[in-house]
């Protein structure tokens, strides 16, 4: 939930307690969707987030064909193309409410995509999907060029959000803390954790994904088959001067 006044309201710190809304405010999430190829796919996840109320959805794994441009029910779909495989591929629903804000965009991977909005909300929203834990340092060091690269062009003083699946698990270590908070789900970092941590480092950028206090269940986006692992590897970040405008993150149990 996002902010768009430019003197930011507090809440309440206790638990799952959550911030009112005035009708200023911007609604978005992130969901790794695993494809939205099949038919009926697209309008049953645009139903889905309706429920929500939102604004907009930030997806990865649309496993599209080409890029295009879809109406979806209350809301229109941006979507970019997947890789040869059939895979990947992210994109973003945009409810009727704010569609005249959106200036482009634009998909310059399988992986990694931004959208530019005009206006009273954020001027520039970046998706990303990063690969797992196991893929080799050279992929990984390529994708986070690749970010740096989109994220330096545009200028500094827009309010640019970057968001996705990030695979990573980023941990409560006391040095990072300034910058991460102490909410994550977990301890310690992993190889990927690290780099999202050394990523915000850089670009003076805050993950406000682990700040806010919330149940456990309100904070992994990921679970084993089994039911037995909670990962909370979806995140979101943006400038430190900017973060207030961030009401709350949390994660919710959608349709699978």
């Amino acid at each position: 939930v996002m902010n768009m006044n430019t003197k930011p309201r507090t809440w309440s710190d206790s638990l799952d307690k959550r911030p009112k809304l005035k009708k200023t405010d911007m609604r978005f999430r992130m969901w790794n969707v695993r494809s939205l190829y099949r038919a009926g796919s697209l309008r049953a996840v645009a139903e889905e987030i309706l429920k929500y109320k939102l604004d907009l959805l930030v997806v990865q794994e649309v496993r599209c064909d080409r890029e295009g441009i879809e109406p979806a029910g209350d809301y229109t779909f941006f979507y970019g193309k997947g890789n040869e495989n059939h895979e990947l591929g992210t994109g973003f629903l945009v409810h009727k409410r704010i569609l005249s804000a959106v200036k482009r965009a634009e998909f310059v991977s399988d992986r990694i995509s931004y959208i530019i909005l005009k206006g009273c909300w954020c001027d520039i929203v970046m998706n990303v999907h990063a690969q797992t834990e196991d893929k080799i340092d050279d992929i990984k060091d390529r994708f986070y060029e690749e970010i740096e690269h989109v994220f330096d062009k545009f200028p500094k003083y827009l309010m640019e959000i970057l968001l996705g699946d990030f695979n990573s698990k980023v941990g409560r270590e006391d040095i990072f803390k300034p910058m991460i908070g102490n909410e994550s789900l977990h301890e310690i970092n992993n190889d990927n954790g690290v780099r999202v941590v050394n990523f915000a480092t850089s670009k003076n950028l805050t993950v406000k994904s682990t700040m806010f206090p919330h149940h456990n269940i309100h904070k992994f986006t990921w679970k084993s088959s089994d039911g037995k692992i909670h990962n909370q590897i979806d995140h979101i970040l943006i400038e430190r001067r900017q973060q207030p405008s961030i009401l709350d993150v949390r994660s919710s149990r959608a349709a699978d």
